[in-house]
């Protein structure tokens, strides 16, 4: 379980490095968007992550939740705030997420225990 952490954002990095060799103007285009949305503006950082873990939690997409956990992590979201973020997803997502919240708690007791 200690390698799950490195393994994600190995692989994140190397296939975004490839995707990027491609030099596509709107690929590039994406990913800057997704980076400048997520900086402090009206809402700080910490709010954002948390609104792209609910939206990853709700569109199944395990590896938007690993990222946005790793950064809510990185932000100090405490224990308290991810369980009450994750049961809003639960909620509006419905039972077809409750395999991503498994999957999303296993990820942050990673990061805790890598601390």
């Amino acid at each position: 379980m200690s390698n799950l952490v490195e393994e994600f954002n190995a692989y994140r990095e190397k296939m975004n490095d490839r995707i990027l060799e491609d030099n596509n103007k709107i690929i590039k285009r994406i990913f800057n968007l997704d980076t400048n949305a997520f900086q402090s503006g009206s809402l700080d950082v910490k709010t954002k992550e948390l609104l792209g873990l609910v939206a990853s939690m709700v569109l199944r997409c395990d590896d938007c939740v690993k990222y946005h956990l790793e950064t809510c992590y990185k932000e100090g979201v405490k224990k308290e705030e991810l369980a009450e973020t994750l049961s809003i997803a639960t909620l509006v997502g419905g039972t077809i997420v409750i395999p991503h919240l498994r999957r999303a708690y296993e990820y942050w007791d990673t990061l805790e225990q890598q601390g």
